[in-house]
Order: structure tokens, then sequence, then C-alpha cells
């Protein structure tokens, strides 16, 4: 993963116009910045927003035909080489707003977030939950997704029992689309099967699991970094984690825990993508402890949480121990007050202690002390305490 990020650091990101349509359904501002920040995520740079306000989308091409205009206008001046929508298009209306914006390449947010899953996945079981998110999202989009997908497909004379005679290029298209889904669900049950047997070999060691979630970029990597001295890859970008990763943890009365960063979250995260991974994020539900950690400096971390707790409890995690914490607390923001809440920074290191410490509280039924006296001639059983 750094690798990746080397070689993307050093190439000249994608020029990309953002189009959004604004309904009034959510913030429109605030969505464009994490849309932005999405881009950055998957090395484009936005140089141009074109937004419109009104009630229904224009049919067939979403926005006005004017502001379309202004779109294609600002991509050629600027250098633009793709236009990023927020929102889900449909195979049709990508389409048709391509052929408005002269050509230009037209991806929706849903399309966007899952290239950077596609992009960043590590494991084996990570890139198959990518491509079955991948291929489900694209399946009812077959159709309008190009004129090339509705020719007929091979030929071949005589024979109505031959089914690939006359058949069309998209209907061989869903069917292999179909199959390979398919073939992915197989191996991804497997996988979580022997997932599931990792969890009970894990679960006999006794040694206590704490999860850190909540939304992507807000630190979790890099505060299991602080608190294990691990080198989980991090950056200043969103999901820069993908593969939930478990290191182990010394606490202050010794007891050792395993500490695993999820994958993040997302505001509007596709649906498809929230199913495929919904098995790594299960690692929550089978947690002593969750930490749902946020980013003090943000000014929709509240929002944030509740994005956090509405996954949790579809995941059944309502009877696990949860700790609130705010990371990033070195920077300028809004933290609130709370003495239910824990301000902490993994940059400076402040408030680790007491992390550590509230975990430890929570974990005491799994500590006991004992004092044993020994004989001069046998201290070097001592050793067998430590």
């Amino acid at each position: 993963m750094s690798e990746l990020y080397d070689i993307l650091t050093e190439t000249p990101p994608t020029k990309v116009v953002l189009l959004a349509l604004d309904q009034g359904l959510w913030d429109c501002e605030r969505s464009l910045a994490e849309l932005s920040a999405l881009c950055e995520a998957n090395h484009m740079e936005a140089v141009a927003q074109i937004t419109q306000k009104r009630q229904t989308p224009e049919t067939g091409i979403v926005l006005g035909s004017g502001k379309l205009e202004e779109a294609s206008l600002a991509a050629q001046t600027l250098g633009a080489e793709c236009a990023v929508f927020d929102g889900e298009l449909t195979g049709s209306q990508i389409r048709n707003i391509s052929n408005a914006l002269g050509g230009l390449e037209v991806i929706d947010r849903t399309m966007l977030i899952l290239e950077i899953f596609r992009s960043r996945a590590v494991t084996n079981e990570g890139k198959l939950q990518t491509e079955l998110a991948l291929l489900r999202y694209r399946l009812p989009r077959l159709q309008g997704m190009g004129e090339a997908l509705s020719r007929q497909g091979g030929g071949g004379g005589g024979g109505g029992a031959r089914r690939g005679a006359g058949e069309t290029k998209l209907e061989l298209d869903r069917r292999h689309v179909h199959a390979r889904i398919d073939a992915l669900a197989e191996k991804l049950a497997e996988m979580e099967k022997r997932r599931g047997e990792s969890r009970k070999a894990r679960a006999k060691t006794g040694m206590p699991v704490v999860s850190l979630v909540g939304y992507t970029n807000v630190g979790k990597s890099s505060l299991t970094n602080a608190l294990c001295g691990a080198e989980i890859f991090e950056a200043d970008m969103l999901f820069a984690t993908l593969d939930p990763t478990a290191r182990k943890c010394t606490l202050p009365s010794g007891l050792q825990v395993i500490l695993v960063d999820t994958v993040g979250f997302v505001s509007r995260l596709p649906h498809d993508l929230v199913d495929a991974f919904k098995s790594t994020l299960e690692e929550a539900a089978c947690s002593d402890i969750i930490l749902k950690i946020a980013d003090a400096s943000d000014s929709e971390a509240a929002e944030q949480l509740s994005v956090t707790d509405e996954v949790l409890n579809d995941l059944g995690c309502g009877d696990i121990p949860q700790v609130t914490v705010y990371n990033k607390c070195d920077r300028t923001g809004v933290a609130p007050y709370d003495p239910d809440v824990l301000l902490v920074s993994a940059k400076t290191g402040y408030g680790l202690d007491s992390l550590l410490a509230k975990i430890d509280e929570i974990l005491a039924h799994r500590v006991r002390t004992i004092e044993v006296l020994l004989p001069y001639d046998k201290l070097a059983l001592a050793d067998v305490f430590r």
C-alpha cells in the first residue's frame, strides 16, 4: 500500500469537474467537499464544481442543458478529463450526460468509491468483495452503458436449439456477470466460514478483542499504531485502510488485548459495498469492546458518529461495551465537553494513557491479582509470571 501511495504522489492527478443536483435532501456543500476528498483519494483533482438547485432532475440528463453546457466549457478551459456526479446515475444517464459534455468520461459517486476500493484492496478477500460489489453495481446498468451492448452476438445458421445464435451481446454479458457473481459469493462464503473458525481459535486463547470503528480518515490506523507501536499504513486521505488489521497491545495492568482496525464509513456508502464488506465489519460484533473513533477537529463529528451507531446497530452490537473517542484533539476543533468522551491525539500521544486505563477498567473482570511467595531456591519461577 505504501508503494502505491508513493507512485500516486509522484504522478500528476487527473483533473475532474464535479457535478451535483441540490434537491435539499442533504447538505450539498458538505457532500461536495467529501466528494472532492474522495477524488483526491483516487488521485484526482477537482478543478471546478457545477451545481444546480431544482426539485426534480431533468429527464435523461439530471441537470439542465444549460448547466451541462457550463460544465463542458469549464472542462475544456481547465483541461478536465472526467466529470464526477455527486450521486448515483443510471447507465443511460451516464451515456446522455457524457454526450452532452462532448464525450467526456462520466462516473458517479458510487463508481468512484468502488474504484477506490478496487485499487486499495490488499487481501484476496478484499479484492473479491470489491469485485462482487462492482459487478452488482454494473449489472442493472449494462443496457445503458454503451450502444455496443445492444448489438447482436455471434450468429451461425439453423438450429433453434443453439442458444448462442441470435443472442444479444447484452444477454451474453448479463449471463457472464450473473455467473461471476455466483462464483464470487461462493468463494466469499468459504472465506467467511474460515474467518469464523479463526475467531473461535482466537477466543480460545482468552485474549480480549478491541475494535476501532468510525468514519474514514478519523485516524483509526494512526491510533492503532500509536497504541501498539505497529506499522499499519496510514495517510491523510479517505479509505487508507480497507482490510481489517489485528495488532497485539499490552494494557497498564499487563493484560494483553488485540486491537482490530476496521474499514471506515462514509456518508451514502453504496449498499452493495456495505453488504459486501459486512463480513469484515462483523469483527466489531465479535469484540469485547468497541472504540467509536471521531475526528475532534471536524464540525460534523456528531453526525459521523450517528452513522457509525446505525451500522453497529445493524450488526447487533448493542450489548457490547462502547467507548466514544475523539481523536486529533491537538487540532482546533469543536469536541464536546462530556465526561464519557475521551479526548486523544495519536499524533502527540495526548490522552492515550487515559484510553488504555479505560480499556483496563472495562476488562477488569478479566484480570486477577494474586500473591505468590517463592523460596530463594525457586526464584527462577518468577519468570513464569512475567
